[in-house]
Parts: C-alpha cells; sequence; structure tokens
C-alpha cells in the first residue's frame, strides 16, 4: 500500500521552494547550514530561514515566483542558533538527533511511482495517487476522469469529481508528504529544507542507498555531535549524500519526488 503525490502538489510545492532555498545557500558556500520551513496558500508563501549565509531576499522572491507563480512572499531570515552552529566548529559531525530506516523499493513503490510519472508527464498539475495491491486510486486535478479511464480502466479515478487542484484549494507545508518521498522507510525528521549536516537529509540517504545495495531493512540511530555512524566517519556520509543529491539535480529537484522516484 502506497500513495504518491507529484510535483505540483501544495505540500511538494513547498517542498521545491526548500529546496531552491538550499541550493541557493550552496551556490554561497560549500558547506553552509541551513533550514528553512514554508508555508503556501490562498495566494501567501510565508518562509522563515535559520541560516548561516548572506541569502540575497530578491534571489529568494525569484526562485518562489518560478516554482509558485504569482504568490506573495513574506521572507524571513534569522542566524542559526550559536550553540547549534558551535556543534560543526572544526569538524563536520552529526547535526542532530534521529533514528532512520532506509527499506528496498518495493515493486508496489516502483509501479505507482512509473503511473505517477507516466501521469504528470502528459497533465503537470495537482495529483495523488494511491495503489493497494490492485486496487489504483488515481485523484489527478485539470483532466477529466473520461480521458484518465481511457488510459487506466480498471482504476477509481476522480471520485468526487473532477477538480482544479493547487495551493488555493490547499495549504501546502514543508515535509508533510514524507510517506510519498519515503514510502516505508518514514521515521522522524524530514528530508527536506536542510543542508547535508542534518541527520534528517544525509543519514536518510545513506540509510535509503544502503538497503537498496543490501536489499534489506537498514536502520542506524545518531546523536547530535556524532563523528562517526554506522563505522563511517559523518563526513563520509555527507560527501555520500551529496553526491546523491548532485546527481538528482540539486535539492530543488531532489524535493519533487523524494528517495522514490
Amino acid at each position: 500500500m502506497f500513495e504518491k503525490v507529484n510535483p505540483m502538489h501544495p505540500d511538494k510545492i513547498a517542498d521545491r521552494i526548500s529546496g531552491a532555498i538550499v541550493d541557493l545557500a550552496y551556490k554561497e558556500k560549500e558547506n553552509p547550514k541551513i533550514a528553512v520551513e514554508v508555508l503556501l496558500g490562498h495566494e501567501d508563501c510565508h518562509v522563515i530561514i535559520e541560516t548561516d549565509c548572506k541569502l540575497n531576499k530578491k534571489e529568494i522572491e525569484k526562485a518562489i515566483k518560478r516554482i509558485a507563480g504569482d504568490v506573495i512572499a513574506d521572507i524571513k531570515i534569522v542566524e542559526q542558533d550559536i550553540h547549534l552552529s558551535k556543534n560543526q566548529k572544526g569538524k563536520i559531525r552529526c547535526g542532530d538527533n534521529g533514528i532512520f530506516k532506509g527499506v528496498p523499493t518495493s515493486d508496489e513503490e516502483k509501479k505507482l511511482s512509473l503511473i505517477a510519472n507516466e501521469i504528470y508527464s502528459n497533465y503537470p498539475y495537482d495529483g495523488k495517487y494511491i495503489l493497494d495491491e490492485d486496487k489504483l486510486i488515481i485523484c489527478q486535478s485539470n483532466v477529466s476522469a473520461e480521458v484518465l479511464k481511457s488510459i487506466y480502466p480498471n482504476a477509481i479515478i476522480n471520485p468526487l469529481g473532477d477538480w482544479t487542484g493547487g495551493y488555493n484549494v490547499d495549504t501546502g507545508a514543508t515535509n508533510r508528504k514524507l510517506g510519498s518521498d519515503m514510502g516505508r522507510a518514514v521515521t522522524g525528521g524530514g528530508l527536506h529544507g536542510k543542508d547535508l549536516s542534518k541527520a534528517d537529509v544525509s543519514v536518510n540517504i545513506y540509510a535509503y542507498l544502503k538497503a537498496q545495495e543490501t536489499g534489506e531493512i537498514y536502520e542506524l540511530s545518531c546523536a547530535i555531535g556524532d563523528e562517526t555512524i554506522d563505522g563511517k566517519p559523518y563526513s563520509d556520509i555527507v560527501e555520500i549524500a551529496r553526491e546523491y543529491i548532485n546527481n538528482t539535480g540539486g535539492f530543488e529537484k531532489f524535493a519533487e519526488w523524494g528517495l522514490i522516484r
């Protein structure tokens, strides 16, 4: 049983904005410290950023409007807490407590991700999808149920009728669709709007990759300040995650579909 949302779902728009702002931080520094939260809806976009970077509000607003359209951008930037910043002085250490679970991607998750990508490639509007064994549920905005029924004749499609979707119908918030991003691997913290020092990003990616490699569930825990995890220097885990993010196309691109793409 798995639910997937596409990149135009309001929550994913919020994730993508968060990712775009993190990308801006990485343009300024090799190892920035940043955490971003976005709340989006009804023509307003509220953003709170904690960072050690000197970000340009005009560049942030430009990114917001490129992703979300003509919204009013309310942007607040504050410095990272001094105690947290000391955690990373001199060496890259684990940026937070956490438990993490990498899970091999199931055939069901792969199948639904393929369906979601196929629909989105033709109809790039708000949509979400569920696969529960043989039961496929498609809720896709801005396309008639008749059209989708001709492609997926056995699916349950838009049970309440056609709809428009978007952030003027439903609000969006960062990290609210982790089930879509991670499937059965969801534990605590969120993937998006954070730099690579944060375990929620790097250790989740590392555990995910180990699970795909071994074919088994891979569980880890860590404490803020840890210098090693799973017998590896934390800096090595950060570099593994950096390579994965770079290969994906950056934090904004990563936010579009999460780990299960």
